[in-house]
């Protein structure tokens, strides 16, 4: 029938209208993902969507903390005027965003070859959960009433990220100090 052609231009248009409103996440992406070295992202603006929730406002702190110590945060009311010296994060186009079945968060963590850091990795695992799904994490309730409660307090992104930072220090560390789960053997004793 010919309405299945009007009907995908209107599912079409309704997608494009949500990214045009920032209300969207970006849509995971099949890409060959690449290591990069972090001296070549060191001292920059880094840009994403603004009213950062669970991923974006991770990934601010995983950036600053483990690939940019000195990065300057854009918060962008709209994806597409990202200045084009700026580095996007999670928005659909950006440079570092979903791919495959992992957040941008854990785009980062790979992408800089940051991905044996236990503590990364772990929270990696909470992130995922809060942003898109998949294998509940025990630590997601708790980090989700933290950035609830530092949202509701804050007066913007940069606030947030400043409100939040000392927990996701605390749950990297946390999560970080854990021992991996190993096999118990059974002694043979008699």
């Amino acid at each position: 029938g010919g309405d299945s052609g009007l009907e995908e231009l209107l599912q079409q248009l309704a997608l494009e209208l949500e990214d045009r409103a920032g209300a969207r996440e970006p849509r995971a992406q099949q890409q060959e993902l690449l290591r990069r070295r972090r001296n070549s992202y060191r001292g920059r603006t880094w840009a994403t969507r603004r009213n950062v929730w669970v991923d974006r406002v991770a990934s601010a702190w995983l950036i600053r903390r483990f690939i940019d110590p000195a990065a300057r945060f854009l918060w962008l009311a709209d994806p597409r005027t990202c200045p084009g010296e700026a580095v996007g994060f999670d928005f659909q186009g950006a440079e570092f965003s979903h791919a495959g079945d992992l957040v941008t968060f854990q785009v980062l963590v790979w992408s800089f070859g940051l991905e044996k850091n236990r503590g990364l990795s772990g929270l990696g695992e909470v992130i995922r959960f809060l942003d898109v799904g998949g294998v509940p994490a025990p630590e997601a309730a708790g980090l989700l009433a933290i950035i609830e409660g530092a949202q509701s307090a804050s007066r913007g992104d940069d606030d947030l990220l400043q409100r939040v930072t000392p927990a996701l220090d605390a749950l990297h560390a946390g999560l970080g100090a854990r021992k991996p789960p190993r096999r118990v053997a059974r002694s043979r004793s008699r």
